[in-house]
């Protein structure tokens, strides 16, 4: 499908948080007309002021656009998105196609789903990953579960904003593949900073160790770019800890319902705990490694 959009094919965002703010001026980019809400005003500001329409609540939104994307923290902010008493749902209409791409538990997202099929619409969930650097450049992975159809009518919105676009399954399974997404990544920084931590308490170079790593079978790009962030203390949040947590409760959760054990995602899970008890909730998730120093009583840098 060409990803030439329409010009009569307005867009609503709701959401514009650290990502939610570059994927929406990425579908402006891409030539759609969008209309945007955030509890943040100055969030709504920043992106009028690149030519985007501020609409004044979710309902008022979903009735001047055809498409409308969320991005928001949990899933008790989309509920509130969309069921609220001003919500999406107070505005939509049948045959428009709503798109949650938050990370929200599966459970959830199903329940929503058929929500919007009572009210004619249709519901994709469609949570992203590549971190703040994907969502700035328009790489982002795309995982959409729900209705086939629905997908390849907005396929061309998504592709402004990503750069793999799979449809997994039917409802949920966006959600699903994000909370297996979350555990590979979390489990990892945790190696990562494991790893670093112990080059340097052995009295070696992490800097370089990092580097051999790199060049071998060990290399990931959470050794490429959390194991930077490590070596050079740069714990500005591009995903913060506590969403982090979030995700991991949310995988959890997910594996309980299904009877899958989840033994390293659930000591990640109480080390990230740890970070949060100490007040370090809004840092970057690679902020994990000060835990593991801690305990070690060697810093890597």
């Amino acid at each position: 499908m060409s990803t030439s959009p329409p010009a009569d094919t307005p867009v609503g965002f709701i959401g514009l948080g650290i990502m939610g703010r570059p994927m929406a001026r990425n579908v402006l980019r891409g030539g759609y007309p969008v209309v945007v809400y955030d509890l943040v005003p100055a969030a709504m500001q920043e992106l009028a002021a690149v030519g985007a329409t501020i609409a004044a609540s979710p309902a008022e939104l979903a009735r001047a656009v055809d498409v409308v994307l969320l991005c928001l923290p949990d899933s008790p902010d989309v509920e509130a998105a969309l069921e609220g008493e001003q919500g999406v749902f107070a505005g939509t209409r049948p045959g428009q196609i709503i798109v949650d791409m938050s990370s929200i538990a599966p459970v959830v997202a199903r329940r929503l789903a058929a929500a919007a099929a009572a009210r004619g619409a249709i519901l994709l969930d469609a949570p992203v990953s590549g971190g703040q650097v994907g969502a700035q450049q328009g790489t982002l992975s795309i995982m959409v579960g729900g209705d086939a159809g629905a997908l390849e009518q907005v396929r061309p919105v998504l592709a402004t904003m990503g750069k793999t676009i799979l449809h997994i399954g039917d409802s949920g399974a966006g959600q699903v593949a994000k909370a297996c997404n979350q555990v590979i990544i979390a489990v990892t920084i945790e190696a990562v900073a494991e790893a670093l931590v112990l080059a340097a308490k052995a009295g070696v170079d992490p800097v370089k160790v990092r580097e051999a790593l790199l060049g071998g079978a060990a290399y990931s790009r959470v050794l490429e770019i959390h194991g930077a962030r490590i070596l050079a203390r740069d714990f500005t949040p591009g995903f913060r800890t506590r969403l982090q947590v979030k995700d991991l409760n949310i995988a959890l959760e997910t594996g309980r319902a299904y009877g899958a054990p989840l033994p390293a995602a659930a000591l990640v899970q109480q080390l990230f705990g740890v970070l949060m008890a100490q007040g370090d909730s809004e840092l970057d998730h690679a902020a994990l490694v000060t835990v593991l120093e801690e305990m070690a009583g060697q810093t890597v840098a």
